[in-house]
Formats: C-alpha cells, structure tokens, sequence
C-alpha cells in the first residue's frame, strides 16, 4: 500500500466540500475506530466526517475518494504491522503553532473515535485497564498541548517530535491490545443490539 494522501491536499479537500471536521481530526477519529471496530469502522466513519455535505456535490465525491485512500492506507500500517503507521500532521515546514494545533486535534479525533465506535462492555472494560487507561490519559494531556513561546525553536520541536513519536506507538499499542475483541464488536451487535454503546 503505497498510495499516500497528503495532509494539507486533504484538509483543502474537507474544506471545500464543506466537512466539520479537519484532516488532522480525521485521521485520529479513523485511527480510533479502527482499534475498536476493525474494518466495519470504515463506512461509519466516512458517514461521520462527511454528515452534512451534499453527497452529490463533485467536491464531496473527491473528498470521498481521497478518504477511501486515507482509510485503505491506515488499516493496512495498523494491520500489518509495519511499524510504518503515522499520525496524518502537517508537515515540517508548517510554523510550529499550526503543528501543535493539529496534534491536538488528532488527539481529540482518536479519544472521539474510541468511545463513538460501537462496542460492548468487554472493550470499555479494557480502555479503563492499562495500557489504554495511560494512553487515553496522555492523549487527553495532549489536547491541552501548546507552543511554549519562552523555549527556544529547537527545544519546542524536540518535544513535538517526541510527542509525535509517542502517538504513532499509543496508536499501534491500542489497536493491538484490542485485536482479540475486535471481532467480537459485530458478533454482539448482531446478537444483542441493547448492549452496544
């Protein structure tokens, strides 16, 4: 799966076609869900950034295949396990600001898509138990996250990079501590629809 989409043609892309959401938001909401649905994440994920779009509209059918990229390319570094996965952020030379926001932003995306993906008592037991607990923690930390104007440029990107670093880890770690419940999320939907959140 070499096919990649690049962060700022994708936040255009939702801009125009008139999307809530941001490309950065995006990628964490998907990543998220993905840990706890699996590939049936991918539909109700599309529906979710998109709501409110004119389905019709060719902008929003450009987006729409721009996501399916984003979608196809991120379950394929999650399931593999190619250690190649990465948080979709703006690139280097975006201003360090623009960068900070946007890893907020995924933060937020992927703690939504972890508790929106419909799923049994099993998976909310397991996010409340280590290691998921201290990642939900820590990527909460890092909705809060800002440029510290008082540290100079190199000590500020050292820290992106480090944080940056530690999410594409958090987000491999959670998809795989939830790989043996993930196959049970359709199962109990189909069985018993009251216990799904």
């Amino acid at each position: 799966m070499q096919e990649k989409v690049d962060y700022d043609a994708l936040e255009d892309a939702l801009k125009r076609c008139g999307a809530s959401w941001d490309a950065a938001q995006t990628h964490g909401l998907l990543t998220g869900r993905l840990a706890v649905a699996g590939v049936p994440a991918g539909p109700e994920w599309l529906q979710h950034v998109l709501e409110g779009t004119d389905q019709n509209n060719a902008l929003t059918l450009e987006c729409q295949k721009m996501l399916d990229t984003v979608y196809q390319s991120t379950f394929w570094h999650l399931s593999e396990r190619l250690s190649e996965f990465m948080p979709l952020l703006p690139d280097d030379y975006s201003d360090a600001r623009t960068r900070t926001v946007a890893m907020a932003h995924w933060c937020e995306g992927f703690l939504h898509g972890l508790v929106s993906a419909r799923h049994g008592d099993a998976v909310r037991d397991r996010l409340a138990t280590e290691p998921l607990s201290d990642i939900i923690r820590d990527m909460l930390e890092i909705t809060r996250a800002d440029v510290d104007e008082e540290t100079d440029d190199e000590s500020n990107e050292a820290a992106y990079a480090e944080l940056v670093e530690y999410l594409r880890v958090a987000a491999q770690l959670a998809y795989e501590e939830l790989s043996d419940l993930r196959h049970k999320v359709g199962n109990e939907a189909a069985e018993n629809p009251d216990t799904m959140h």
